[in-house]
């Protein structure tokens, strides 16, 4: 069949995002003997005249439309995402009779209500790499799709999701098609994600929603070879997008060695829990290329961690800290201010200990995005912040009540004389 995958992501935030997920299921889509091609709206200066257009001169078959984000998850002035989405969906349906198909990060956390929003015919929820193809299949031979695990259609119960175990079984994508052509190579972090998946449960977090919590691996041999290729075409910048780089700590550094040992010039970013962080690792991420760390502390004080359902304390976090200063690695670091059990001296304990621990950066986030299925969803209809039905695709945030005037003064404040903090 003849496929065309939008991304329809727009929102640049610190750096433009390349839709490794759409390219990757372009990847699986052609290994399955189907012709994709993949469009890419963030860099379009009309999408919805983009869409038009690839849609009358691709004429696909099947279309698919990815799903990136659905707000900024900005409290102060959330800005919901979906609206231009839907314009992208409409624009497909007025120029093309083929099924349009969701999917995505954003999708798979709301996969029904995002389906009903979006007036998709249907959506895919979890790996697209693997479930996207076999719907095209059945599509072709124009056999039933009910039943695909994972498959969501409107007014109808999903069936379960299946995770794929062996990730070095599904297509990683060469340059071509998604990553463009800017003035200089240095505006461009290419995404890389080595494995998937988060058993930690944050109590806020919405990733195990889109990945499942068993955390499931590419082997680093096949991550490297991929990252040389890339390498060989004038890439050098490579964001790692796993939530939690350093877990298992010896497949962190089985990467970091194979890295050292082929010899890339890279520049590496990627996302620490700090937590089992030894020098050794730190040593091997300096080595390897690793210019910035996102510290995913998010509180301050042992309480608030443990609110959080963060397996770490803030002694630990001091240390990764200071290893990663020490070896010369650029620090990020993160608070989430106002959830559950928070007060004006919890906050103040927060910010005094973001303060001690001397981070290059830090962002600094009032209020909570409400996500489904969370505890923090649960702690917030207990409280009668949001209903029981309410199914928070238009973004929904937890802010404790007392602190609800006083939070946002306090931080404006603590920011005036911090160029550091976001």
């Amino acid at each position: 069949m003849k496929v065309l995958l939008i991304s329809a992501n727009t929102e640049k935030a610190d750096i433009p995002p390349l839709p490794l997920g759409p390219a990757m299921v372009a990847a699986a889509c052609r290994r399955a003997g189907h012709e994709a091609i993949l469009l890419d709206l963030m860099f379009e200066e009309d999408p919805v005249a983009a869409v038009r257009n690839a849609v009358e001169e691709f004429r696909p078959e099947a279309i698919g439309i990815s799903v990136r984000n659905i707000d900024d998850q900005n409290m102060e002035s959330p800005k919901f995402l979906l609206p231009p989405v839907r314009e992208v969906v409409a624009a497909c349906r007025g120029s093309s009779d083929a099924p349009i198909v969701l999917g995505g990060a954003g999708y798979s956390i709301f996969p029904e209500s995002a389906l009903s929003y979006l007036g998709a015919d249907m959506g895919v929820r979890g790996e697209g790499e693997t479930l996207f193809p076999e719907l095209l299949n059945r599509l072709a031979r124009g056999a039933p799709v009910e039943g695909l695990p994972g498959l969501y259609l409107p007014n109808r119960p999903p069936s379960g999701r299946v995770f794929a175990n062996n990730l070095d079984g599904l297509a990683l994508p060469e340059p071509g098609g998604w990553i463009p052509s800017l003035p200089s190579d240095s505006e461009l972090w290419v995404p890389v994600q080595s494995r998937r998946g988060c058993p930690r449960d944050c109590t806020y977090c919405s990733t195990s929603a889109i990945e499942g919590r068993g955390i499931r691996r590419r082997s680093p041999r096949a991550v490297i070879e991929w990252m040389r290729r890339l390498v060989s075409r004038g890439l050098h910048n490579f964001h790692f997008v796993d939530n939690t780089f350093n877990l298992p700590p010896y497949y962190a550094k089985a990467l970091c060695r194979g890295i050292i040992q082929e010899g890339l010039d890279v520049n590496l970013w990627c996302i620490i829990y700090p937590k089992w962080i030894d020098r050794e690792l730190s040593s091997l991420l300096a080595r390897a290329g690793c210019r910035e760390a996102s510290l995913g502390f998010e509180g301050g004080s042992d309480h608030r961690l443990e609110s959080y359902n963060k397996q770490f304390n803030t002694k630990e976090v001091k240390t990764v800290s200071r290893m990663f200063g020490d070896a010369g690695i650029r620090r990020i670091g993160f608070l989430l201010l106002g959830g559950p059990g928070e007060n004006r001296e919890s906050v103040e304990e927060s910010l005094a200990f973001a303060d001690s621990l001397g981070v290059e950066s830090l962002k600094v986030t009032v209020g909570l995005r409400i996500y489904p299925g969370t505890s923090l969803a649960a702690a917030a209809r207990a409280e009668g912040i949001i209903n029981p039905d309410d199914n928070l695709l238009e973004p929904r945030f937890y802010l404790a009540p007392s602190l609800s005037e006083w939070l946002p003064e306090r931080i404006t404040a603590y920011k005036t004389s911090r160029p550091w903090v976001l």
